[in-house]
């Protein structure tokens, strides 16, 4: 058990109990501290189930104390020796970097699921440099690193925990450390992986052959992924694998956004009830605020979440009219929602260069400036460990009544992006941010439309996964007006490790 003094629920020292007994029987003993090397066996999936509020993030983060106790070694990804090792192993999963952001800001070291499936290559001098730091080697000696290098290397690596940081701080590249990528060809031991909800049945399918023991955490009423028909991978695990926690706990004050996200699951909620609802909360806490606009300052960080594409497209629109964006260019400070990789097969290694680094499907950035190259753009990855990369650029900007989307500037091939002033709800599934606006008029649409997804009214799923995003203040826009901004865009609030890799393919001009 952990040191920390934790007093759990019944349902949580059940689901406790349950995960401890699924590790005793993969060798690992949390009560006796017994950690036995591992074995081939049986696979073991299992599935700790719950809605906001119920505990699930503790529980986690208790079980991952616990095992480093017993002498569990975390991988994250970074980085890991070519020396044999019987040791036991956790990787903590999400499957996006704003996901694992979440957990890392409270002390859960977690990574996402493209930077387990896919491994950095590291040149073999710089890998010595790697060993010494995880403490498997003495100090090298490189012509090319000083002992002053070495020591800003050792002083990142104690704070950050990150291989790819340390070098950075010693005043590499990562083109200098990294010749590569490679999809892991050997198995892990044990997952974790939260959000996973989000997961689809291709993601499902790789864990399964990378952790023989995998536990997944999720929130039943989320939105399933796009295209698997209302269901989540958890829907298919047996029901003795499976575990809900229905106990909704409060922090030290009540939770106003929690106490709404709950009510919806009340059959008798309709949505004009749940409108007064919000509206009679927010005379009373701050922390809800029933708002008569949309607040174009707060775009700039956290996207409006609404429902329809055509009303996001508006939005996002009227965002950068109100900041006399150019047509021909981005101004520095806007938001970008990464749609994917244009890249032909050829450069696979580029495109797990891109993945590595946050650049996936779903991935939010901010637009830093222009790159050295045509086509290339400075951007800060949220919730990247090393957020700054150069990359091959493609953006795309969406126009109200028009099938094709404007492209101010692009490379021929690269990530390619939406503007990310606004988001669909769907999309939101995993992030959080400090404070979110929710789209009411787009909710009440979904609701006068009488839609039904896995047995309940579509509204208040959508109602549900948006009003969870907020983690101190909600903001429901019941209007469809828009303020002005109070300043211009900035980007001097942005902070994180500079990029050790920029993602520039030498010998390839055109991209």
């Amino acid at each position: 058990m952990s040191s920390t003094a934790i007093t759990f629920s019944e349902d949580q020292a059940e689901a406790h109990d349950r995960v401890t007994d699924m590790l005793r029987k993969a060798g690992v003993d949390l009560d006796s501290g017994v950690c036995l090397p591992a074995k081939d066996s049986d696979a073991r999936v299992m599935a700790l189930m719950g809605k906001a509020g119920s505990g699930k993030t503790l529980l986690l983060s208790e079980l991952v104390k616990a095992l480093e106790g017993v002498g569990i070694e975390i991988v994250s990804g970074d980085y890991e020796s070519r020396k044999a090792s019987d040791s036991r192993t956790l990787a903590v999963l999400a499957p996006t970097n704003k996901a694992a952001s979440v957990l890392r800001m409270r002390g859960v070291p977690a990574t996402t699921i493209h930077r387990i499936i896919y491994k950095p290559v590291y040149d073999p001098e710089y890998e010595k440099v790697a060993d010494w730091l995880t403490g498997e080697g003495d100090a090298p000696e490189l012509e090319d690193l000083t002992e002053e290098a070495l020591a800003r290397a050792l002083a990142s690596y104690e704070i950050h925990k990150s291989i790819p940081a340390a070098l950075a701080a010693a005043g590499l590249r990562g083109s200098d450390f990294i010749t590569g990528w490679k999809r892991r060809d050997e198995p892990l031991d044990i997952g974790f992986v939260d959000e996973s909800s989000m997961l689809d049945a291709k993601q499902f399918e790789d864990l399964q052959e990378i952790f023989p023991n995998l536990i997944l955490f999720g929130d039943p009423a989320q939105l399933a992924p796009v295209g698997q028909s209302g269901q989540m991978v958890f829907d298919g695990i047996p029901e003795k694998h499976k575990l809900e926690l229905k106990r909704v706990h409060r922090q030290e004050a009540d939770n106003p956004i929690l106490d709404l996200a709950h009510a919806l699951a009340d059959p008798q909620m309709g949505f004009e009830d749940f409108e007064n609802m919000v509206e009679d909360i927010s005379r009373r806490d701050d922390r809800v605020v029933y708002a008569q606009r949309v607040e174009v300052d707060l775009m700039a960080r956290s996207p409006v979440l609404v429902w329809r594409n055509a009303t996001r497209i508006r939005l996002l629109n009227a965002f950068r009219n109100v900041h006399n964006a150019p047509l021909d260019s981005l101004l520095p400070g806007e938001p970008l929602i990464c749609d994917g990789l244009e890249l032909p097969l050829k450069h696979r290694k580029k495109r797990l260069d891109l993945e590595a680094r946050g650049l996936i499907k779903g991935a939010q950035v901010i637009y830093l400036g222009p790159g050295r190259k045509p086509g290339f753009s400075k951007l800060h990855v949220v919730g990247a460990v090393e957020p700054q990369v150069s990359a091959a650029s493609i953006v795309k900007i969406e126009k109200p009544d028009e099938e094709e989307p404007f492209i101010p500037f692009a490379a021929r091939m690269g990530a390619t992006f939406l503007h990310g002033a606004a988001v669909t709800i769907h999309k939101a599934q995993g992030s959080q941010w400090e404070n979110v606006q929710v789209f009411a008029p787009d909710l009440y649409t979904a609701a006068r439309m009488g839609r039904i997804e896995a047995g309940q009214p579509l509204w208040k799923r959508l109602a549900y996964v948006a009003i969870t995003r907020a983690q101190s203040r909600l903001y429901w826009v019941v209007r469809n007006r828009l303020s002005k901004p109070t300043g211009e865009l900035r980007i001097d609030d942005l902070g994180g490790t500079p990029a050790p890799l920029a993602l520039e393919m030498e010998g390839t001009p055109d991209l």
